[in-house]
């Protein structure tokens, strides 16, 4: 697992070990960047269920103004931390052990793009869609890696599915815009 483009494009990311990890693939995250690329300047991130933080660290290599990193996992956010570091974002990067709707519920901040990778099998998908759509500005991009299963509503909290890519049999990205902004 490596940055593909930007200031620290190469990079080796660590990554968690065992089999409860699901790192997005290369071909995946390349797709997706390929769909928001013009949309990641200066723009203000969230990774939520970061794992290894790949998909943060990717947007800040593009030029993301900050990146916020939630995760439950003390051994995540370790991984994330020591990927934070080698890749030089520290000033850019702030990290969070929590659970995602305890950080949903109380956060005051507004971003422009959110990453949305839950663990497949918690049912966490469609709750992490309507707490992030609240938190969102209104030019926000929201693109969550999910389930080929499961279903994603159409509409959430103002944002519209504007794309959907399907990967193998077992992996959807689907990508949201803003109803009036498409």
């Amino acid at each position: 697992m490596r940055v593909i483009t930007g200031k620290a494009r190469g990079a080796k990311l660590l990554t968690l070990e065992g089999e409860s990890v699901r790192p997005t693939s290369e071909k995946t995250k390349e797709a997706v960047f390929s769909a928001i690329q013009f949309d990641i300047e200066g723009r203000r991130v969230l990774d939520l269920f970061a794992g290894s933080g790949q998909l943060g660290l990717e947007a800040l290599s593009r030029g993301a103004e900050r990146c916020v990193f939630i995760d439950s996992s003390a051994e995540a956010l370790e991984v994330v931390k020591q990927n934070v570091k080698k890749t030089g974002f520290e000033k850019q990067a702030v990290i969070s052990r929590m659970d995602y709707s305890q950080f949903l519920m109380g956060t005051k901040e507004v971003f422009d793009i959110a990453f949305i990778d839950p663990p497949y099998a918690a049912g966490f998908t469609v709750p992490a869609l309507e707490g992030v759509s609240k938190i969102m500005s209104d030019y926000g991009i929201i693109v969550c890696e999910h389930a080929a299963d499961v279903e994603v509503p159409d509409v959430v909290g103002g944002f519209k599915l504007s794309r959907q890519y399907k990967y193998g049999k077992l992996v959807t990205v689907t990508i949201y815009k803003k109803e009036d902004s498409e």
